[in-house]
């Protein structure tokens, strides 16, 4: 099997090959046309899109710069879907992205990897694996998606998440610092606000804490009867019941 074949099987392969390097130079040429576009010329970058992307829905916007291994040319966008500034699409193999996505500045989505082997990486050795983002979803500034994730629709990553896992799909999934995937669908309201647990790592203090206090920071949480809110979580507030957070074990 060709080099070039084996990019989108998930085996490894070496992507210095002449073959992969011939077509990748002429996508790059491409993308370096498209992000040295002026703003006032948008009817060129449309048609630069037609050109770089596998597929390219209806009013799709990409903000330059835009940064990708190959301009694009493994990227399925469907329509109206949005990239600010300095998003990074690694597309060593496919990447979908479905209608009405909107992906903040800064954002990382990978499909490559290398081998764990030193041997392996030595010799250059890399494989890839397809990510798949669904409909309707957001994905925050900074955030980082990994090679082989499923995104569900309606889903919403918070700003500085690393994605290493699929998240299904009508949920808030933010940085492991903050709690685990919440249910869209509830107001952030202290009626309607989804119950979740809090890793004992974060040692959330006991409302009898003598201060009142909790590490987050004032400025990111406080006390409210028996419950302490911890609002850093962007798609949810989140409460716990202060007797199970395990503080001082």
């Amino acid at each position: 099997m060709a080099m070039k074949d084996r990019m989108h099987t998930g085996a490894l392969y070496l992507p210095g090959d002449d073959e992969i390097m011939d077509r990748q130079r002429l996508c790059l040429d491409r993308l370096y046309e498209f992000n040295h576009t002026r703003p006032s010329e948008t009817d060129k970058r449309q048609a630069l899109m037609k050109e770089m992307f596998a597929e390219l829905g209806e009013n799709c916007y990409i903000e330059p710069p835009f940064y990708s291994n190959f301009g694009g040319a493994h990227v399925h966008l469907g329509n109206h879907v949005y990239c600010n500034f300095a998003v990074t699409m690694v597309d060593d193999t496919h990447i979908y992205i479905g209608d009405n996505t909107m992906i903040a500045p800064n954002v990382t989505i990978a499909t490559a990897g290398h081998p764990v082997l030193p041997e392996l990486r030595e010799h250059d050795y890399q494989y890839n694996m397809p990510v798949h983002i669904g409909r309707t979803c957001w994905i925050g500034a900074g955030a980082i998606i990994l090679p082989g994730v499923t995104v569900g629709d309606n889903t919403v990553i918070g700003a500085g998440s690393v994605v290493t896992k699929d998240i299904p799909a009508n949920v808030g999934a933010t940085p492991a610092r903050c709690c685990a995937p919440s249910v869209i669908g509830t107001k952030n309201t202290t009626s309607g606000i989804t119950p979740l647990t809090m890793p004992k790592s974060l040692r959330i203090w006991r409302k009898s804490n003598k201060y009142k206090t909790n590490p987050a920071g004032s400025r990111n949480g406080r006390l409210r009867g028996d419950f302490l809110y911890i609002s850093r979580c962007p798609a949810e507030i989140c409460k716990i019941r202060s007797n199970r957070c395990g503080a001082g074990r």
